[in-house]
């Protein structure tokens, strides 16, 4: 029987997608903050555990803390590898993981690798791999061959990033990552962001896997999506790259709005709630004509007013004050908010940015 293989970081991440399964070894909330991709979480110490075996340190002595946690590690060990783990072939190939690579995932690893599954752990844990993240999305970005897809609001930007990344082209969604379009309306229902760690990661996967020598297609974000910060890498590899402009007339933006923000007109209450947050901006009056429109069912009325007063005026000085290319940006008109008008963008777009 062999020992676990303490893999450095950098081979690790080379070998990233080589393994059965990554096996996060952490506490629950620390999976929760943020995790390598694809991860497990096959906690060795539940959150209530780890603070307890933190306190007896503290207050008691290093020993006594080894001594409760290795019983406690015992018994969780035994019931990961029923649970979660009692189906796995004879040669399963899990990747582990902890914080620093220690005890925690040591333990776990062990257990594995005396059970016949060749494991390897993370020389340094999830510490290492959040280093390492950074690190490679302080110099990614330069050098992607960045296209910027911009355009303003409701002119149908991310349904056509969709149907370029369908046809086969790179994109990099930061709303899809981030799991917010990005604007005071923009929260996702159902789906709660990722904190700034996990953002952070999703990028790093998804750029991980792009073709430097092959052009990537993005949306012209700002520097914060939703409540999450693109790097500024990233940020930067954007606003010096070429622009694609996606151009649409009010009823087609509206057309396309009113679908994609469908549960606003379900529930109202929850579209009150997002706008008294533009108060500050536009004055209570404002705000209460939008409303009105809404609870008189005025929605195409209610879509092209928020339009033409909040977020156009908005994007225009965005793009022109953060964009170096914008004015160089060649135009593909969007003719409809059916099926086949987004198909003949996306196609524009991707003869124009190749």
């Amino acid at each position: 029987m062999k020992d676990p293989l303490l893999l450095p970081i950098d081979e690790a991440v080379a070998r990233l997608d080589d393994f059965d399964a990554i096996v996060d070894a952490r506490s629950p909330s620390e999976f929760a903050e943020d995790h390598l991709p694809g991860a497990l979480n096959a906690p060795v110490l539940d959150d209530a555990q780890r603070a307890q075996v933190g306190t007896i340190h503290k207050q008691h002595s290093a020993f006594e803390a080894r001594r409760t946690g290795a019983a406690i590690v015992a018994r969780n060990v035994g019931s990961l590898i029923e649970q979660l783990f009692a189906d796995r072939p004879h040669d399963w190939r899990p990747l582990v993981y902890c914080w620093r690579g220690g005890n925690r995932s040591g333990a776990l690893a062990t257990v594995f690798a005396r059970i016949g599954w060749r494991t390897a752990v993370i020389d340094g844990g999830y510490r290492a791999f959040r280093r390492r993240v950074l690190d490679d999305l302080g110099h990614w970005p330069a050098e992607l061959r960045v296209r910027v897809l911009a355009g303003r609001t409701g002119t149908g930007k991310s349904l056509v990033l969709q149907r370029l990344a369908a046809a086969g082209a790179q994109v990099l969604d930061l709303e899809a990552i981030a799991r917010h379009r990005g604007s005071v309306l923009g929260p996702m229902p159902g789906a709660p962001q990722p904190s700034q760690k996990g953002f952070e990661t999703g990028l790093w996967d998804a750029i991980r896997r792009l073709d430097r020598t092959r052009p990537v297609f993005v949306e012209s974000e700002s520097r914060r999506v939703g409540r999450c910060h693109v790097p500024d890498a990233l940020i930067a590899a954007m606003r010096s790259a070429p622009c694609i402009r996606l151009d649409a007339g009010m009823p087609v933006r509206a057309a396309l709005l009113l679908r994609e923000y469908r549960h606003f007109v379900d529930d109202p209450a929850l579209l009150f709630e997002r706008l008294e947050r533009l108060t500050s901006l536009h004055g209570r009056r404002q705000i209460e004509v939008w409303k009105a429109m809404a609870d008189a069912c005025r929605w195409e009325a209610f879509v092209e007013s928020m339009l033409a007063q909040h977020y156009d005026p908005a994007y225009d000085r965005s793009m022109k004050r953060n964009y170096l290319r914008i004015d160089e940006a060649q135009s593909v008109e969007l003719a409809g908010a059916d099926e086949p008008a987004l198909d003949e963008a996306a196609r524009r777009v991707l003869a124009i940015g190749r």
